[in-house]
């Protein structure tokens, strides 16, 4: 049974104080996790020039993250299960925090990934743990989608936050100040969580994962090191072949581990009903488009349109705010109209935004630009509600949670490879003679060709299996 579902083994019920206390707390905790996604892409020019670091600098500094959040997600809420939601809610709370600290002090590429990583070991840790205490501390049903619902858009302003925090915070005093700011936020979650949080933990939990955990982080970490590094050490070099090849041997192991385990991190049986297996595949491509894409969004206004980093972070806002606006009707229409019609709609819509920045050049005044943006916003919120509420409803109630947690891990690992293989493709281009904005505009043109395709994918196969 999942953090999500479980309530027979939940805290006492609580007033309803302590119940806004809670929610506030688990928002600003979750709010923190969701500023750091889109904050550092403002500062990654800054970035670049301070730490004297080449574009697989910048990938690594956000897929470094991405990747230990996708991977570690599901182990995150398993944890949360058996020792403890409060107890690991804080701990996360307690590593993101140092982790933090770590990348404002970061004297090199090297020191601020390993800060990175931290952080993501920590996110993984404090997200899961959040939302099974929101859950387990409104045991009705109808009050705790309310309270998730508000979980859900409260934390989500940090979506939209990031861009303009970063770009203030960055070009007033430079890239360390985006991680500092995460500083007060984590001593005032520590210091009240203390306070106010009651422990709640399921005791028949599964144990973790440790051979599937493992498996899954150094399989997608291989993959990921060949696309990032393939540009520069060349496609056919012996450490990017061979990392390649590790990668096919390590999830092949993986997928083994996982079909023999009676407790799997990711039951592979879930896979043979076609709803669930359409959902997921559809939101990797949500996570590889989205992140793939919008990791440009600044670096193009910076080193193609001559923006300063405040101006690029304003720039930028349009795709975040329409997520924040439309994100919350997103399930309203599925549930009037289908996932599948909503999702085909949404994916056509974000893939018609890609293409069209893909045709933007130096001379595109801002007035040609922000709708294409925004375009790409409202498409990728019509998308992942829906997504993530098709995966639940292929599986049983009991499952539920479980569902929901692997939509996230797949969005994520979708992330993790749109950063790596777009920043391949402009790397490719610029190696071939081409320039930063060529590059770009293939990127953005190769991100919306595939959303297009998976929004036909979506229209054909995004329907509930048949009965076996």
């Amino acid at each position: 049974m999942s953090a999500y579902e479980d309530t027979a083994t939940a805290a006492p019920p609580v007033g309803r104080s302590s119940r806004a206390a809670l929610l506030a707390l688990t928002c600003l905790g979750q709010f923190m996790v969701l500023l750091d996604n889109t904050i550092v892409g403002a500062a990654l020019p800054d970035m670049q020039q301070r730490l004297h670091t080449q574009l697989s600098g910048l990938q690594w500094i956000v897929d470094a993250y991405v990747l230990l959040v996708a991977m570690l997600l599901l182990s995150g809420g398993v944890l949360a299960d058996r020792f403890g939601r409060k107890r690991v809610y804080l701990a996360g709370v307690a590593v993101f925090t140092a982790a933090s600290v770590l990348c404002s002090l970061a004297p090199s590429i090297g020191w601020l990934i390993t800060g990175r990583v931290l952080q993501g070991v920590g996110a993984a840790a404090l997200s899961p743990a959040s939302l099974a205490l929101l859950a387990s501390a409104y045991p009705v049903p109808q009050q705790r989608v309310k309270a998730i619902g508000l979980w859900a858009g409260i934390s989500g302003i940090g979506l939209a936050a990031g861009p303009v925090a970063g770009g203030v915070l960055a070009d007033a005093f430079g890239w360390p100040a985006i991680f500092l700011v995460n500083v007060p936020i984590g001593v005032v979650l520590l210091l009240a969580g203390l306070r106010v949080l009651r422990e709640s933990r399921n005791p028949s939990a599964p144990a973790v994962d440790i051979p599937g955990t493992i498996l899954s982080v150094f399989g997608v970490g291989a993959m990921t090191y060949g696309l990032i590094e393939g540009g520069s050490r060349g496609w056919t070099s012996p450490v990017i072949l061979g990392s390649f090849a590790a990668a096919a041997v390590l999830l092949a192991c993986f997928v083994a581990v996982e079909g023999r385990r009676v407790a799997p991190m990711l039951p592979l049986r879930l896979f043979r009903q076609r709803l669930f297996t359409a959902a997921n595949t559809a939101m990797v491509v949500v996570g590889f488009a989205l992140m793939g894409s919008s990791f440009f969004f600044s670096q193009f206004f910076v080193y193609v349109q001559g923006s300063s980093l405040l101006r690029a972070g304003l720039q930028t806002l349009p795709t975040s705010l329409a997520m924040v606006f439309v994100s919350p009707y997103a399930g309203r229409l599925a549930a009037r109209y289908g996932f599948r019609i909503v999702v085909t709609i949404g994916l056509a819509l974000a893939g018609l935004g890609l293409l069209t920045l893909g045709l933007v050049h130096a001379d595109t005044g801002y007035g040609n630009v922000w709708w294409r943006l925004a375009v790409v916003g409202i498409g990728f919120a019509l998308t992942m509600s829906p997504l993530t509420g098709a995966a639940i409803q292929a599986v049983s109630p009991q499952e539920g949670g479980l569902a929901s947690g692997i939509s996230s891990t797949t969005r994520q690992i979708g992330a993790v490879l749109g950063v790596a293989l777009l920043g391949a493709i402009v790397r490719t281009r610029e190696s071939g003679g081409g320039s930063f904005e060529s590059g770009l505009d293939s990127a953005f043109i190769v991100a919306g060709v595939v959303t297009l395709i998976t929004a036909v994918f979506t229209g054909l196969r995004l329907t509930r299996s048949d009965p076996t």
